[in-house]
């Protein structure tokens, strides 16, 4: 990875976050072949399949897009990007209860420049398995996750309280998660 590709993804990130799709999906097919190579060699070397790794990209996806808003425009984005794949990488670890080993992500930076391989947005994921929600969870997902729309306005829109929105949110997350790991085996 090039000091040009992450302005250019910081950029596409700005983009995404003022509301450009083209620029948000153009993102996350880039990021995809990167965070692929990051997280089969996180799940190598701690002994991990590499199914286990592929979840790790699809939940890593997911994150990105759920926390968005989090990243700071004016500050460098693959550190971000590299703290969520890192912190899902230890998920997937707590998951298969293996304690106690540390994952230095930056450990596996010599992989970022691997060669794209199949590429699959998070958000064509997450809209395929809408359908398998509660009526309850489907709306707050779709607000939240898909149309980007803050927790607050949710609740507003739906009559929600915010921890109602943010219990719902979680469930449906869950279970999608859920779904997209049995997807792989």
């Amino acid at each position: 990875m090039t000091g040009e590709a992450e302005l250019e993804w910081a950029a596409w990130m700005r983009a995404a976050l003022a509301g450009d799709a083209v620029a948000y999906q153009a993102l996350l097919l880039a990021l995809t072949p990167v965070l692929r190579a990051i997280a089969r060699r996180g799940c190598q070397r701690v002994g991990l399949t590499a199914a286990d790794a592929e979840d790790v990209v699809q939940e890593t996806l997911l994150a990105i897009h759920l926390k968005r808003q989090t990243w700071q425009p004016d500050m460098p984005i693959m550190p971000w990007v590299r703290a969520i794949a890192r912190n899902k990488l230890v998920d997937a670890l707590r998951r298969r209860g293996r304690r106690g080993r540390e994952i230095d992500i930056d450990d596996v930076s010599d992989v970022l420049a691997a060669a794209p391989e199949e590429d699959r947005t998070v958000v064509n994921d997450v809209a395929k398995h809408l359908h398998n929600l509660a009526p309850g969870q489907r709306n707050v997902v779709q607000a939240v996750a898909i149309d980007g729309i803050s927790i607050r306005e949710t609740a507003q829109r739906l009559t929600m309280s915010e921890g109602a929105v943010r219990v719902a949110l979680h469930r449906g997350l869950a279970l999608l998660a859920q779904r997209l790991r049995e997807r792989g085996a």
